[in-house]
């Protein structure tokens, strides 16, 4: 039987292990939820890089790695997207590459103390600049961000009020790479103590982290009907959602909130279903913030709306989602990829993008500030609302389609780190669950909704004022880290122009043979 040792030899073998190796950080990811794990999910796939035996061959731990990382955290994508799923984890696996180059770089052998340093700002850093590019939305956005796994660690949220969950990613990076040092380098153990106690020092700025003070509240109902198929869905949805908003009359609600895609008609040609939610919004006291996944009327094309309804009917504030979902709600280059509709549930047209965030004014002062779907997984959206004086942050989803998978409990924790970064409460609206609400500190406030509830509920959410670190300075862990990252160049590049040039070696040229004169004969 052969050994790991014997097993690493094998390219196959080692690319398999390395895949296994960046699967690991899932299980810190909703629904597990062992967020502890990601301080050390990482230290297999750092070990396997380090141990490569040259940098080439960390270059493809790196990409195997990512390959790993990125179906895990996709993986209930494969009923859908089938053989996708895997080719965009390939594709986007090679981002890590360079980072699994890194590792070797400064980690192989026994790194000395100046390196281990290094390593502990540059391979963070590496990671972020992964990351970063990956949240292109036409990469499929940043879903599954290492810091994410930490939605529900009060100290963590604290940092993320700080700089986001770019800083929380960093944080975790730097701890895995020095608990790797620690495990596997016996000569640098002292100075990766110290580099864990120097993260640990960095970490603990969550204590001066300032908090946001609560300012009045506002009572936000949730309506989710549950999971409704067959023929006459989209009439049958909207009639079980009209009987659960008339059950909140009398219950004081300030806004009434439907989940993604809860209208199927354009409300412009259908005056009716207009008429009927009016109705709805008196009954309840409050104004009813819909989704319209429809034709609309006055513009070409299929878009997702937020609209919003009161009592007098809809009030002209309307959302159109910015960010679709690639192979799901259009499909890029379809001319040449339109294919993909046949061997998945890719959209068989694609809906049209909106061109600008929007801030909903429901009158006594309190705004809001709309999201559709996976909207919420980009930090960037939410601190603009947030900057755009928004006062509660609302994303409206439908994870129907995933229900048995843990996509549901992953996409809702993503507004407990929206609203910690922000200092703004947020609300998780769903047709089918999970639908949650957080205050402005990322703590959750009740119960979620299950993705086996059909009901209707009220949530008393904290309002604050003031505006966190993040909201105003921006993802500025990624500005350093891009930094240390041009300065590595900048300093490698150095290295090479100073290293000194082998001259070639030329033509071997024989050794001149000395004549010796012969001595002089006397004369006869």
């Amino acid at each position: 039987m052969k050994t790991l040792g014997g097993r690493l030899d094998s390219p196959w073998w080692r690319s398999a292990i390395a895949a296994a190796a960046g699967a690991l950080p899932m299980i810190s990811f909703p629904a597990p939820s062992l967020w502890w794990f990601a301080y050390v999910a990482l230290v297999p796939w750092i070990l396997l890089a380090r141990s490569a035996p040259t940098g080439r061959r960390a270059l493809y731990d790196g990409w195997c790695g990512g390959f790993g990382f990125m179906l895990a955290v996709h993986h209930w994508l494969l009923p859908n997207l089938h053989v996708f799923t895997f080719v965009a984890a390939a594709l986007l696996g090679a981002l890590w590459a360079p980072w699994g180059w890194l590792v070797h770089r400064f980690l192989a052998r026994t790194p000395s103390p100046g390196r281990l340093a290094a390593a502990l700002l540059v391979l963070p850093s590496g990671w972020l600049a992964v990351e970063l590019v990956r949240s292109w939305q036409g990469l499929g956005g940043p879903w599954g961000m290492l810091g994410a796994s930490q939605w529900q660690v009060a100290p963590a949220l604290r940092l993320a009020a700080l700089g986001g969950v770019w800083l929380l990613s960093f944080l975790l990076v730097g701890v895995n790479v020095a608990v790797a040092v620690l495990v596997a380098v016996r000569r640098s153990r002292v100075p990766a103590v110290a580099l864990l106690a120097a993260a640990a020092v960095t970490a603990g700025a969550w204590v001066w982290a300032p908090r946001p003070g609560t300012e009045g509240r506002v009572r936000v109902a949730l309506v989710q009907p549950g999971v409704i198929q067959g023929v006459g869905s989209p009439e049958r949805r909207f009639d079980r959602e009209e009987r659960l908003t008339r059950s909140l009359a009398g219950q004081d609600a300030d806004l009434v909130v439907w989940g993604e895609s809860s209208v199927g008609y354009d409300l412009g040609r259908r005056p009716d279903l207009a008429g009927r939610v009016t109705a709805l919004s008196r009954q309840a006291g409050a104004p009813v913030l819909v989704n319209v996944d429809a034709r609309r009327s006055d513009r070409p094309g299929i878009h997702k709306s937020s609209v919003l309804i009161g009592p007098d009917g809809p009030t002209g504030d309307r959302y159109d989602k910015m960010r679709l979902v690639p192979f799901g709600e259009y499909v890029p280059l379809r001319s040449l990829l339109g294919w993909a509709t046949s061997v998945g549930e890719a959209a068989a047209e694609d809906r049209r993008r909106g061109t600008e965030q929007v801030v909903m004014d429901l009158g006594g002062g309190l705004r809001v500030g709309p999201m559709v779907c996976f909207e919420s997984a980009f930090p960037d959206m939410s601190r603009a609302l947030a900057r755009a004086g928004a006062d509660v942050l609302v994303a409206q989803s439908a994870t129907s389609t995933f229900q048995q998978s843990w996509a549901p409990a992953q996409h809702a924790s993503l507004a407990a780190l929206r609203a910690a970064e922000t200092g703004r409460p947020m609300v998780h609206s769903t047709l089918t669950g999970v639908s949650a609400v957080y205050g402005p500190d990322g703590g959750r406030i009740g119960p979620p909704l299950g993705t086996d509830e059909s009901t209707a509920r009220v949530y008393e959410v904290p309002l604050a004022d003031g505006v966190t670190p993040y909201a105003r300075l921006g993802a500025w862990p990624v500005y350093l880290a891009l930094l240390v990252l041009i300065a590595l160049v900048l300093v490698e590049g150095g290295r090479a122009v100073r290293r000194p040039r082998r001259t070639p070696p030329g033509p071997r040229v024989p050794p001149a043979r000395t004549v010796r004169a012969s001595p002089a004969r006397p004369g006869r």
